[in-house]
């Protein structure tokens, strides 16, 4: 199977980086042909995970995403979702046909309120069959240091999902598979908002007592948005289980959702933690924006699931005081006053 990878940040590259560590060919787009030359002279991405080294011969680099397409079989892709239609913008429409496509991508197309593979399916009629989506909880600065990690790959076809999970799995990344391909990327997108969240209580200097119990709600309120949009396995402590092979199936709690959602909130390699805690100490949206030079996908996020929020009618006060925060220049001690009284 030929990989192609489209993006050229962080988690790009470490997922590159787990890619060539197990012999695995790349056909790699990135956007600017100084990177290319920079990795091909120097072998590593002169903007992110400085400490990663390649061994280029496996990687084909280009600024052609059409051509890094049309060359691979599988295409992942690690773009923020905020640049996706701008990065595929030079495909033709038959481009997927008969490609399989793994998401990377972390939050939801802010255009048009889409996951990315319902807008593959709209633009390019590209069947979910052939989608599948890799996440966390994993940071890209850890894979780099090749720290025990954990990737969940999920898709419709479970069998083909298992086998692409073997392309990642290392001695420092372990491997899940499961088939919830919509909630996955829904609770990507939230546990985004709820970093966002706790790091503005940290900015605004709340302790961890309430921070634990800021989060813990968090979680209650993903879970009560995922059983609203159709979710299934969101129970705590209740899985059904195969069978044949006796494992269990992901609910909510496993390391994908409420995993992920953890570690977003309380790392400080999280870029959306970061950019909540600047603004908790009173800075601007744009302020940061500028300081921090990374894209914090709970931005965006906390806008599209605020407007998809009015006619899914989810319970969901945190969430939206976070948008009331960035997008209505709600002063974040207020926001928190109001949090404050619907936490229990």
């Amino acid at each position: 199977m030929r990989v192609g990878i489209i993006g050229s940040g962080s988690w790009a590259t470490a997922l590159a980086k787990i890619l060539t560590d197990n012999k695995k060919p790349v056909h790699w787009f990135v956007r600017k042909e100084a990177i290319v030359k920079h990795l091909q002279q120097r072998h590593h991405n002169p903007q992110y995970l400085h400490s990663v080294y390649f061994d280029t011969s496996l990687l084909t680099l280009s600024t052609d995403v059409a051509g890094v397409v049309a060359a691979s079989d599988c295409i992942l892709i690690a773009v923020p979702s905020a640049y996706i239609l701008d990065t595929l913008q030079p495909l033709d429409k038959g481009a997927f046909k008969g490609k399989k496509v793994i998401s990377a991508v972390k939050g939801i197309l802010p255009q048009n309120n889409l996951l990315l593979n319902d807008y593959l399916a709209k633009e390019y009629d590209f069947p979910v069959s052939d989608y599948f989506t890799v996440m966390g909880p994993c940071h890209a600065e850890e894979v780099a240091a090749e720290k025990l990690s954990y990737l969940t790959f999920s898709g419709v076809d479970v069998t083909l999902a298992e086998e692409i999970a073997t392309y990642y799995k290392t001695e420092y990344i372990n491997t899940v598979v499961n088939n919830d391909v919509y909630g996955v990327q829904y609770a990507a997108i939230l546990k985004n908002i709820y970093a966002l969240g706790a790091g503005i209580a940290h900015g605004l200097e709340y302790g961890d007592n309430f921070l634990s119990v800021l989060i813990a709600n968090c979680a209650d309120e993903m879970a009560g948005f995922l059983k609203k949009v159709g979710i299934q396995h969101i129970e705590v402590g209740i899985h059904e289980e195969d069978p044949i092979t006796h494992r269990k199936a992901a609910n909510y709690s496993a390391s994908v959702y409420l995993g992920d959602l953890l570690v977003t909130c309380y790392s400080l390699f999280s870029r959306n933690r970061t950019f909540g805690n600047m603004i908790g100490k009173g800075y601007s949206v744009r302020a940061t924006q500028l300081e921090m030079n990374m894209v914090a996908e709970g931005y965006n996020a906390c806008k599209c699931i605020f407007d998809m929020n009015q006619t899914v009618q989810a319970e969901m006060p945190i969430a939206t005081a976070v948008y009331r925060i960035l997008w209505q220049n709600v002063k974040p001690a207020d926001g928190f006053k109001q949090i404050e009284q619907v936490l229990v």
